[in-house]
């Protein structure tokens, strides 16, 4: 069984230290196979944000990582650095790729970005990168657990939060589920939730996570991670929230609720 700890919205430059060293004990405890970190890593692009991100994300347990920038994570009042190279300090800390690949045996996580240099909160993904990923997930091995990462969600169950929505979101979730998409991973509005998105029998599913470690948490969600447990011989996987209990010394991530997904045949 493959392991995939999902985590988003760190906002470093407002973590909290115990929910830190609690995301850090998990990932020693787990050691999953891929660690997924869906944007907004730092609260304001600062240098400083990033290398303590870059410090803390490299220090948790993982056989391979696939992280992307959010909205937060290109300059907001910088201007001139905003319109000329948004992505410098990302760059700096984790290196020349935007929108990373993970091809693992039994996984293939394919990320997007969808940030974009003039808007502040917003996403959108391009026709050309729809069928760009499409034709990745067309060409994936059998038996893979197929995961689209965005940071801006596909799918709100709310009302409320409808203007969060990715651009072209709709297209987006017909391409990828139409080229074989299990999962879509995102964040951007710290709140955990797992849902179909399609009314096949085996639908394509959108896994949310919460706000990871920082101390901006919403509508009374705590800080929470996903893990994601594939099955490849059953074409199953499970999707569970763990939660941060406790204060201070004595937080720590704990299982909650978890959703069952019956993979479509390969």
């Amino acid at each position: 069984m493959s392991v995939l700890l999902h985590v988003s919205d760190t906002h470093f430059g407002t973590e909290q230290p115990p929910v830190v060293a609690a995301l850090q004990r998990l990932s020693e405890r787990l050691e999953p196979d891929v660690l997924v970190v869906s944007g907004d890593v730092t609260q304001r692009a600062r240098r400083r944000q990033f290398e303590t991100a870059g410090r803390t994300l490299g220090a948790l347990r993982a056989r391979r990582r696939l992280v992307i920038p959010g909205n937060h994570d290109i300059p907001l009042f910088n201007l001139a650095a905003r319109l000329a190279d948004p992505y410098r300090g990302w760059r700096r800390t984790f290196g020349p790729e935007i929108a990373p690949q993970v091809d693992e045996p039994e996984m293939l996580v394919v990320a997007a970005q969808t940030t974009r240099r003039w808007r502040h909160v917003n996403g959108q993904v391009s026709r050309r990168q729809i069928d760009a990923i499409a034709r990745r997930l067309l060409a994936a091995r059998p038996g893979q657990l197929r995961v689209v990462v965005t940071h801006q969600p596909v799918h709100v169950p709310r009302r409320e939060d409808r203007h969060d929505l990715l651009r072209n979101h709709r297209a987006a979730i017909r391409s990828w589920s139409a080229a074989g998409a299990d999962l879509i991973l995102g964040g951007h509005i710290h709140l955990p939730y797992v849902l179909p998105l399609t009314p096949d029998p085996h639908p394509t599913w959108i896994v949310q996570a919460g706000t990871a470690v920082s101390s901006r948490l919403r509508r009374g969600a705590p800080n929470s991670v996903n893990v994601i447990r594939y099955d490849r011989a059953a074409r199953r996987c499970r999707v569970e929230r763990w939660d941060c209990v406790g204060a201070e010394a004595g937080a720590e991530f704990t299982p909650g609720y978890s959703t069952e997904i019956r993979l479509r045949p390969d």
